[in-house]
């Protein structure tokens, strides 16, 4: 049996988990839904057999499972409405902006008892497998904290142009949208996260997001994650995130190649397979319907997605220049 689906909101998001969705055996993304009709016909050329619905209701109303690819701001609303019918939720993060709401979000959530999932990319992935066990065997000996570096030419990037909303302050940015990952991604091996301090920069026109982000977090036990982003100069994308250990370190970039070091060069590690993004997407949809089905999955819990908003949030609320 496959698991019918309704996608909503169709930019770049929704129409990559598309694609995945089609290929996968597991899934009929039957509904689809955006209000921008470039959207709706850039989504029907992917799967022409899917119903654009006239609505999020609509398209709702047709599923077993909703995929939330939509901007934050009517995240919240569309998430309850699903979960109101008994469906089964896959959040894009942010949960949301505003921390009260999304407190209030996760708590009517588990409440409603419906199978609840946060698409943090690499929750489920091999790069988080393999460094969550070399941390646990003590392959890579005591830990040492993380390094977070992230740094582009431009933002938003050329491919998420369409997706006007990042380059604002009230939703976007590259803290909420890339380092939430890696924040993430931080938790699962070193526990939860306090922030020390943050200095986030931002233009001067007071619509738009942060251009750079330095902050320092720590663990319970006090080991740092350091924080170095910014926008600006002629420069390829480099999003890296090193979890450092006394015998060995992993570097994960572009969120999914796994290298390892034990004090020399950064080597890859072979995880099997020629695509590893598409490998880590699979991997979710794998999870995500062990979710649907109530057994063990790797997936971001909404508890898990709340923590990282609140960090950052914080991060960009701090006292910036």
């Amino acid at each position: 049996m496959t698991v019918r689906t309704a996608i909503i909101g169709l930019g770049i998001m929704g129409r990559r988990m598309l694609e995945h969705m089609i290929a996968h055996e597991g899934y009929d993304p039957a509904f689809l839904w955006d209000p921008d009709p470039a959207a709706r016909k850039a989504a029907r050329t992917l799967a022409p057999g899917a119903v654009i619905a006239e609505s999020a209701e609509v398209a709702i109303a047709g599923a077993d499972l909703v995929y939330l690819a939509c901007p934050p701001e009517p995240r919240k609303a569309l998430a309850l409405m699903t979960a109101e019918a008994g469906k089964a939720v896959f959040l894009e993060k942010p949960l949301g902006v505003d921390i009260a709401a999304s407190e209030d979000l996760v708590a009517r959530l588990a409440a409603s008892g419906v199978p609840v999932a946060v698409n943090f990319t690499q929750a489920a992935g091999p790069a988080m497998r393999a460094v969550a066990e070399a941390a646990r065997t003590g392959a890579m000996g005591d830990l040492a904290g993380a390094d977070i570096v992230v740094n582009y030419g431009a933002w938003p990037r050329a491919w998420q142009k369409a997706a006007d909303w990042l380059r604002f302050r009230d939703e976007g940015g590259m803290t909420r949208e890339v380092i939430s990952h890696f924040l993430f991604f931080s938790e699962r091996i070193l526990g939860p996260l306090t922030l020390t301090w943050a200095h986030p920069s931002y233009p001067d026109d007071p619509a738009l997001c942060e251009t750079h982000m330095l902050a320092r977090l720590e663990n319970a036990e006090g080991l740092p994650v350091t924080v170095m982003a910014s926008v600006g100069g002629a420069q390829p994308d480099r999003q890296e995130l090193t979890i450092k250990g006394t015998k060995a370190s992993h570097r994960i970039t572009d969120f999914y190649a796994d290298t390892v070091s034990d004090g020399g060069a950064f080597e890859p590690v072979d995880h099997g397979g020629a695509d590893p993004r598409g490998g880590a997407i699979r991997a979710q949809l794998d999870d995500l319907l062990a979710t649907i089905d109530g057994k063990a999955s790797r997936l971001a819990t909404p508890q898990e997605a709340l923590r990282v908003q609140k960090l950052v949030e914080a991060m960009l609320a701090a006292n910036g220049g």
